[in-house]
């Protein structure tokens, strides 16, 4: 091999090496890409008979927030709750305060993630909404795709909860 050769030779080597370590370092951990807002888009529930059903109707309005600290707060409703005839919270009729309340949900706490598996790991500290659930573990499948986050929940009953939020930019 001549000496030109072997050079032009290295250099492609380095050239491909450098490259190759570039892409390893811009590639971000599910954790690193999971941290900011993200927009619900929708929410659909599959029963284990497969009959869906969209709790918070066509067009939900929510915000899921990670921030780089483990804190985590969600934020779900029905855009089309019935307001209060006092105009007050803190007078609505027993009527209001159910639809106000089946038409939400919200809850905060701390997250992690399981890198390998995907799983999206939620230790739910408050809930408004259904304090059953309050210190509680959840798991939640999660998956990427451009701006789109998919987390998909698998209930007890073989039924499923599939959130769709895109990234708030």
């Amino acid at each position: 091999m001549r000496l030109k050769d072997l050079a032009i030779l290295a250099a492609a080597a380095i050239t491909a090496a450098l490259t190759f370590g570039d892409a390893v370092a811009q590639q971000k951990t599910l954790r690193d890409q999971l941290v900011g807002t993200w927009i619900l888009v929708s929410q659909e529930i599959t029963s284990r008979d497969g009959t869906k059903t969209a709790l918070f109707g066509t067009n939900p309005k929510g915000l899921l927030t990670f921030d780089e600290g483990g804190h985590y707060i969600q934020i779900q409703v029905r855009p089309d709750r019935p307001k209060f005839e006092a105009n007050n919270r803190l007078q609505g009729t027993p009527e209001e305060n159910k639809a106000a309340l089946a038409g939400g949900i919200g809850q905060f706490g701390t997250w992690s993630v399981n890198e390998t598996n995907k799983l999206l790991l939620l230790h739910e500290i408050g809930n408004i909404s259904f304090p059953n659930e309050e210190n509680t573990d959840q798991k939640r499948i999660v998956s990427l795709s451009g701006d789109d986050l998919k987390l998909l929940i698998e209930l007890n009953d073989g039924g499923k909860i599939e959130l769709i939020y895109r990234a708030s930019r």
